[in-house]
């Protein structure tokens, strides 16, 4: 398994709000994650590293997980937990009123990897079947094109692209996404904040992802490209290779 994490300011933001991060559990299980906070004054990083940290604590003291039934109640149970603890601390500190953050959250072992996530951050998946995005956008334009008002191409250019549906801590409660997928040898995923997703194509991603760089060289590659576009957000990404043989470590 070849990890690696990658985030960059971008060109035009003034401070990097998104966080993320690959965690290991004690039996060596990784959880791979992605957050992109929002709220004024800075608030967004506040939100968004507190999710990590209170997600990455956790982790770092489960034991085990072996089902796919586990992992998805762990993302489910834990990521509520963070969701009441970032509302409560919003209501508590008047300079983080209104403060929230999506997250892409991955548990991944040897046979499968569990995705949760509220908002837009994104996770896809290059396999054999090709190259796909495992999440959908809890997003305002993502429903006008699923109800037919818009195409996919109108959203790429929508004013109110950036309105998201869901976030994590702006209520009490929160509904998230997850599903379990198999993870086999050769296959890729790729989580990523929009600074990413709205500024490189699919077909690039893929076109990177293919080559025989190595895995820190395709990282910063799509980060270079998402800034050669214009960089105007923050951008950070996780891609995750398995493979059974050869080098084995992770670069993070």
């Amino acid at each position: 398994m070849r990890t690696i994490f990658v985030t960059d300011k971008g060109k035009i933001r003034q401070h990097n709000e998104d966080s993320g991060g690959i965690f290991y559990s004690q039996s060596g299980h990784r959880l791979a994650i992605v957050a992109d906070g929002m709220g004024g004054h800075r608030a967004g990083d506040v939100a968004s590293k507190m999710a990590l940290i209170k997600l990455q604590e956790e982790w770092e003291k489960t034991s085990m997980i072996e089902t796919a039934e586990q992992a998805e109640n762990w993302l489910s149970n834990h990521i509520h937990e963070v969701n009441l603890s970032l509302y409560e601390h919003s209501k508590n500190n008047p300079e983080c009123e209104g403060m929230g953050t999506t997250i892409v959250a991955a548990i991944i072992t040897e046979l499968f990897a569990t995705i949760a996530h509220i908002g837009d951050s994104r996770c896809y998946i290059l396999n054999e079947s090709g190259f796909s995005q495992v999440t959908e956008d809890h997003s305002l334009v993502n429903e006008l094109v699923r109800s037919g008002e818009i195409t996919k191409e109108d959203a790429e250019n929508h004013p109110r692209k950036n309105v998201l549906l869901r976030a994590l801590g702006t209520e009490t409660s929160v509904e998230m996404d997850i599903k379990t997928i198999l993870f086999e040898e050769g296959d890729r995923l790729l989580l990523c904040s929009d600074g990413l997703s709205n500024k490189v194509s699919e077909t690039e991603i893929v076109d990177i992802l293919q080559t025989n760089f190595t895995i820190d060289e395709k990282a910063n590659r799509l980060i270079k490209l998402a800034n050669d576009n214009g960089g105007e957000d923050n951008i950070t990404l996780i891609i995750v290779e398995y493979y059974l043989d050869g080098f084995m470590g992770d670069v993070q």
